[in-house]
């Protein structure tokens, strides 16, 4: 794959005038949308598609200059595919509702996107993640800071119209923010454009999702098996990304379950039911202590890891299985 960062600058002067772009966002109502877009200003034009489910929820609080589009609750990317085919500029720049752009913003996207040539299909902000000072990150704080390192996704992304012609945009059939910016940065590089790394710098702040968030998290699973069904099996290396654990948690549930069969059964499974129990328990606390190790050891946090490593095995297995039926029998839908 062909990927890179922006050329130097030239030395030229600055030019006020650049390619003519347009920026999407999607939003479910988050309060920090507002912060986005007092950060974008009223320079560019801008889109904010609504992805509320309910056709009557009183409008979002938007400046005058913003237009607003509703797509129905039907996820990021189809509000994503909504927003950049209302847009007719050459550029389309995809932001989160929960990012603020830095200062200047505008104007080093100008700068990132007026020099590419022709085949230059996309270019990604860099994401900056302010995490709090005295103190280890946080279970949730490290995870979000992984976005820093990220590439290709929409936190901060401009694409070229004519990528996103060429490839149809977002897939449709991946349900949340999950695995959609990457599965369409590799169609487009598939359709032979590079994508670059821009000079523009956005913050993404840490949000408080609840005691439980990491759990809800494993629904990414599903998606995950949509894209070995699209990509092939060396996909995760094809987006730089790591193995995961899903093995792993595949061994731990298997002895949990495998314990709670034998123990039911009595008699001279007790043993080995009670080997597998230690097993169990024995990646269950492995589990936790590689979430609890690099954080800050709190009462509160390490029994929010304690309490969700031993939930997150057997959600994640499952979340995956149901992607893998999905996909099997077809159910997943069209593309978009």
């Amino acid at each position: 794959m062909t990927r890179g960062t922006n050329p130097a600058p030239t030395g030229e002067p600055h030019q006020e005038t650049g390619p003519a772009v347009t920026v999407v966002i999607p939003t479910i109502g988050r309060p920090s949308l507002a912060a986005t877009l007092a950060a974008v200003g009223s320079g560019p034009e801008v889109i904010v598609v609504d992805d509320r489910r309910e056709a009557d929820r009183d409008p979002l609080p938007v400046p005058g200059h913003v237009r607003v589009l509703r797509s129905g609750g039907r996820g990021p990317a189809a509000a994503r595919n909504a927003g950049w085919r209302a847009a007719t500029t050459p550029w389309v720049v995809f932001l989160d509702d929960d990012v603020v752009p830095g200062p200047g913003w505008v104007r080093a996207l100008t700068d990132d996107l007026a020099r590419l040539p022709e085949n230059v299909g996309g270019s990604q902000g860099r994401l900056e993640v302010p995490l709090p000072a005295g103190r280890r990150p946080t279970d949730a704080e490290r995870n979000t800071a992984g976005l820093a390192g990220a590439d290709w996704i929409t936190a901060d992304m401009a694409y070229r119209r004519t990528a996103l012609e060429a490839t149809g945009g977002f897939d449709e059939r991946f349900p949340g923010a999950y695995r959609e910016d990457a599965d369409l940065a590799l169609r487009v590089e598939q359709a032979g454009f590079a994508l670059v790394k821009g000079e523009r710098l956005t913050r993404h702040p840490v949000r408080d999702d609840g005691f439980w968030s990491s759990v809800r998290f494993q629904r990414g699973n599903a998606s995950d098996a949509l894209m070995r069904h699209v990509h092939g099996r060396d996909w995760r290396a094809a987006i730089g990304g790591h193995p995961g654990r899903l093995r792993r948690h595949a061994l731990t549930t298997g002895m949990g379950l495998l314990a709670l069969t034998l123990a039911a059964t009595g008699g001279c499974r007790r043993r080995p039911a009670a080997v597998a129990g230690l097993a169990w328990l024995g990646l269950t606390a492995e589990f936790a202590w590689a979430r609890i190790a690099p954080g800050p050891r709190t009462p509160g946090e390490i029994a929010r890891m304690a309490a969700t490593s031993v939930v997150i095995p057997p959600v994640a297995c499952a979340h995956r299985i149901r992607g893998e039926v999905k996909v099997r029998t077809g159910k997943t839908g069209r593309r978009s």
